[in-house]
């Protein structure tokens, strides 16, 4: 198995994702072991500025580790952009921070049913 690496790959499917990437031989067969995969959209705002949307490559999975089949890869080539390696690791860092964040519970505050916030709102618009 080869070192870790940076990479964008582009699928068969025409998907564009960047990943760290590892690659391993099993059974005369090259696989590509991709880590946090993410897509990069590019937005533009009204004054003209230039952004980038990162968001998760599979949104209906937490998992963070996928293996693809070398032949399911049209083109992959790996990356030396340190923004877009900063904008990935800072991505990965805010998303495992997401996963562990604690549940809502009563001694967070006063949690209410809809009738009850509704009744309350009804009081508050009438006194008001």
């Amino acid at each position: 198995m080869e070192d870790d690496f940076y990479a964008t790959l582009k699928l068969k499917t025409g998907e564009e994702i960047f990943a760290k990437v590892a690659a391993t031989e099993e059974e005369e067969k090259t696989l590509i072991i991709i880590t946090n995969p993410i897509t990069v959209s590019e937005i533009k705002s009204r004054n003209g500025t230039i952004g980038y949307k990162l968001e998760p490559w599979l949104k209906t999975t937490r998992e963070d580790m996928f293996i693809l089949n070398l032949d399911d890869i049209l083109t992959m080539t790996e990356s030396y952009d340190i923004d877009m390696i900063m904008m990935y690791q800072s991505y990965v860092r805010s998303s495992s921070k997401d996963s562990s964040q604690s549940k809502l519970n009563r001694r967070m505050g006063y949690i209410s049913n809809v009738n009850d916030a509704k009744e309350i709102l009804e009081k508050l618009y009438k006194n008001s």
